[in-house]
């Protein structure tokens, strides 16, 4: 049989959030304001799989209070009301997310290792901009007025530092039967990271390999079995982010109520390489390097999402028609 078991004390999970801010008036069209955000969870789900941990059950799914988080952050944002036809909002964000569990999707890979350490979504620097100008008419002449006027464009900015990753040596299954992954050791004096123009991103975790070594790639070997390495969990960073995504558009009024506005949107103008997190698997033949984009690895969670639509694909172009009433 396999069975789902529950603490018998389980609670409900909870969160405390807290936050300040200060709000600084430019003139009369503009706003400048920083907020210090801080939260709390506590009792948060933790799930365990024991697999064969006796001859009546094929499997156990145990659910207690065995997890919590912690975030602070500094948020620092700058707003502009419409004003002359310009509209703009930046935002920076300075944060830090420790937990011990991401997420509560049963996972080998995640719920029976309850390490302390930075959050799969801890992102150090956030900033983001967006730009809405609408380009002034030219009244000189009949014909340059009908030309340009409606006309307006939106630019969209995303940077952000790189994600943390863990580097597994493979899995075993603990006295209870528990299916638990096996951080690295780290050798100290061999570099992490190796410049490589062959390689995407231009770089790769160091994965040569030294016959004296067996079963290491670069300064990663396993721990002895039974143990866990000394690389701490989400000690490691993949690759920033950087897209602009630029819009232009114009619109016709037939009536006060009735509009039609043509667009066309080009997403990651520049055609920015932003590469997802490299092969995390010491064992695997692509240990250290990574093989997929920013947005296709995004797609590839469980979301069900289409990588064209995620955020660090190539670049896309649309063109859109807009009927407003």
């Amino acid at each position: 049989f396999s069975i789902n078991g529950y603490d018998p004390q389980l609670k409900l999970p909870y969160t405390m959030q807290w936050n300040t801010a200060i709000d600084y008036l430019v003139g009369q069209n503009q706003v400048f304001s920083a907020t210090y955000v801080g939260a709390a969870g506590r009792r948060l789900l933790r799930t365990q799989i024991m697999s064969n941990p006796n001859p009546t059950f094929t499997q156990v799914t145990y659910t207690n209070n065995g997890a919590t988080s912690d975030y602070h952050a500094m948020q620092l944002q700058f707003e502009r009301r419409l004003s002359r036809g310009l509209q703009a909002i930046a935002s920076y964000t300075w944060a830090h997310a420790i937990d011990e569990v991401s997420d509560e999707q049963i996972s080998i890979q995640g719920v029976n290792n309850v390490v302390r350490g930075n959050a799969d979504f801890d992102i150090r620097h956030n900033f983001s901009a967006a730009v809405t100008y609408e380009l002034p008419t030219l009244r000189a002449h009949a014909f340059t007025k009908a030309v340009f006027r409606g006309w307006a464009t939106d630019a969209i900015i995303r940077m952000q530092s790189a994600t943390p990753f863990s580097i597994s040596s493979g899995t075993e299954v603990d006295e209870l039967g528990r299916s638990v992954q096996r951080r690295v050791n780290v050798t100290p004096g061999i570099p992490i990271y190796v410049d490589d123009p062959l390689a995407p991103g231009g770089k790769r975790l160091n994965n040569s390999v030294d016959p004296a070594r067996p079963g290491c790639r670069g300064p990663f070997c396993p721990a002895p079995a039974g143990t866990q390495g000394n690389l701490g969990r989400n000690a490691l960073r993949g690759f920033p982010l950087n897209q602009v995504d630029f819009a232009l558009r114009r619109q016709f009024n037939f009536t006060e109520k009735v509009h039609l506005q043509l667009r066309a949107e080009a997403f990651n103008l520049f055609n920015h390489p932003n590469f997802g997190l490299p092969e995390n698997s010491l064992t695997s033949a692509q240990f250290g390097r990574t093989t997929r984009t920013l947005a296709t690895g995004l797609s590839t969670q469980g979301l069900g999402l289409s990588p064209l639509f995620q955020v660090g694909g190539p670049r896309s172009i649309q063109f859109a028609v807009r009927l407003g009433f």
